[in-house]
């Protein structure tokens, strides 16, 4: 039986709905959100992600690389979780990294590496077990939903085919989380090793996103050869664009063994539509990818290639991250840094020298975050390195030239201050054979737990004589100076520097002279000194 109802009946069912609707529990908005295609924080501001990747999971001692990736603009740290595929990262470490990337003002993305490869990797795991792996460490991410966003697995599925598939993993690995609580932006990776080749992610993405009922979930794919060239990363891109849905490049390199990514591409089109981007990585490397470092031995003053393109080149991270507001970023402060003082340079070798300068000060509320280095030379100055201190070790630099170098201040917003008064130094003549002076070390006897380093012979195999001599050598692991006569030595890790005293500094062309040291090492470690160099004046 139909009922038809009048005018005023419809009103007030129409009334009774709107109350019913208005009465449900509206999802406050907690840290960091979705909004269409962006990721805000909680205050509404956008945040794009310009980052790289961290392996703590094999290097947990590295605690150092956040200030080092923090020095180098970036805002966002992607951190490498095991849970037990490798050595497991418990509540009490992660709560460590959540502390250092708040400490060094950057977003923490979590990522759990057990999953890479399932399907096809010997020793992946579901993402349902890494869902176990995130409800163990719980009480380390709850209260951090401003700071933490969680990659629920890496590179989830490799290229063969599982049950259950991309999609509907993900969709229950999503629902999990929020059911045991997670109130925090997820990030989920794309399947084919990330790279989805086979577009699973692309065209699946909606069903995945509707899964979550916070809408809190943004996508991330991996660019490595499948991206090789610019119509292949804006035809991926734009996909992600007309169904409205967030992206962020989670992974890239400038190469790979699967091919050539288009790494300007990636960047310049990250730029342009404000898409966030995670460069791999840090440091570390191995099997064959050790070119994907982008610093020697984790060292943030030591940029190899891909480092200096990701960080200093065009559409890279030191021009265009921004602090997230929460840390005081945001660009909302455009006070500059006061002009820091005129450099000093010291301890200057054929390759490095130390310059040290009077700190600048901050009154824009961003607070003070480093110094850039330059080599000034004109229309194109070079930046030869980055300090969060008003000193730097410089390294790389070419033997018997003269340099003129200036410091600029940098603040949380990238305001950069005046530059200071310049520096001119000159290095060293050189090292090796045939240029200036060389050097060679003997092992004269050893023991257990020591050894006696006698003679290292210095010689001038150049064509006129020299007044003082620099000769430096790298010691084993765990071994230490315990004396040394004819020469006065100093060390800064492994790395020793011996200098020549008054009376053998003075050496004709061919004349030589030498000195010697002792070394304590731990019991049986049979490693001598290596690399031996010299430079002259």
């Amino acid at each position: 039986m139909r009922i038809r109802l009048g005018l005023v009946g419809a009103a007030i069912l129409s009334l009774l709905a709107s109350v019913l609707v208005a009465a449900q529990p509206a999802h406050a908005a907690v840290g960091l959100r979705v909004s269409g295609t962006n990721m805000t924080e909680a205050n509404g501001n956008t945040f794009v992600m310009r980052g790289v990747s961290h392996p703590h999971a094999w290097y947990p001692t590295r605690t150092s690389s956040f200030a080092g990736i923090k020095s180098l603009r970036a805002n966002t740290v992607r951190v490498v979780l095991s849970g037990g595929r490798w050595t497991p990262n418990n509540a009490a470490d992660v709560a460590n990294v959540v502390s250092l990337c708040k400490a060094n003002k950057l977003i923490c993305v979590l990522e759990n590496h057990d999953t890479t490869g399932y399907g096809e990797q010997s020793g992946a795991v579901t993402l349902d077990a890494a869902v176990d792996y995130w409800i163990s460490v719980k009480s380390a991410l709850d209260g951090q939903e401003d700071y933490v966003v969680i990659n629920i697995g890496n590179e989830p599925f490799g290229n063969n085919a599982v049950t259950p598939g991309w999609t509907q993993a993900t969709s229950a690995a999503i629902t999990r989380m929020r059911n045991a609580g997670f109130d925090h932006l997820l990030m989920v990776d794309a399947p084919n090793w990330g790279q989805d080749w086979q577009f699973t992610m692309r065209d699946n993405a909606q069903t995945v996103f509707n899964a979550d009922p916070d809408r809190n979930t943004v996508f991330s794919v991996h660019m490595y050869g499948v991206f090789d060239t610019a119509a292949e990363i804006t035809s991926y891109l734009d996909a992600f664009r007309t169904a409205g849905l967030p992206l962020v490049i989670g992974e890239f390199g400038f190469n790979h063994s699967d091919g050539n990514p288009d790494e300007d591409t990636i960047m310049a089109q990250a730029q342009a539509r404000g898409l966030g981007y995670i460069g791999w990585s840090w440091s570390g490397n191995g099997g064959g990818v050790e070119y994907l470092d982008m610093t020697t031995d984790f060292d943030a003053s030591r940029l190899t290639s891909w480092g200096e393109r990701i960080f200093n080149g065009a559409d890279g991270i030191a021009s265009t991250s921004r602090e997230a507001t929460i840390y005081g970023g945001g660009g909302t402060d455009t006070t500059p840094p006061t002009t820091p003082g005129t450099p000093t340079a010291s301890d200057i070798t054929a390759t490095g020298a130390t310059l040290t300068w009077t700190a600048s000060t901050d009154s824009g509320g961003s607070g003070l975050a480093g110094y850039n280095v330059y080599r000034e030379q004109g229309a194109n100055d070079t930046q030869l390195g980055q300090s969060t201190t008003n000193s730097i070790t410089l390294t790389g630099l070419t033997p018997n030239t003269q340099y003129q170098v200036y410091v600029r201040a940098r603040d949380g917003a990238n305001n950069l201050s005046g530059n200071s008064p310049a520096v001119t130094f000159t290095t060293l003549q050189g090292t090796g054979t045939g240029n200036g002076c060389a050097a060679t070390g003997t092992v004269q006897n050893q023991w257990n737990n020591g050894y006696v380093v006698q003679p290292v012979t210095v010689t001038n195999n150049g064509t006129s004589a020299i007044n003082g001599w620099t000769v430096t050598f790298t010691l084993p692991s765990g071994h230490t100076i315990s004396g040394s006569w004819n020469a006065t030595l100093t060390t800064s890790g492994q790395t020793v520097t011996a200098r020549s005293m008054g009376y053998n500094g003075n050496l004709g062309a061919g004349a030589s002279t030498s000195f010697g040291f002792q070394v304590s090492r731990p019991n049986g470690n049979t490693a001598t000194p290596s690399g031996y160099t010299c430079a002259s004046p």
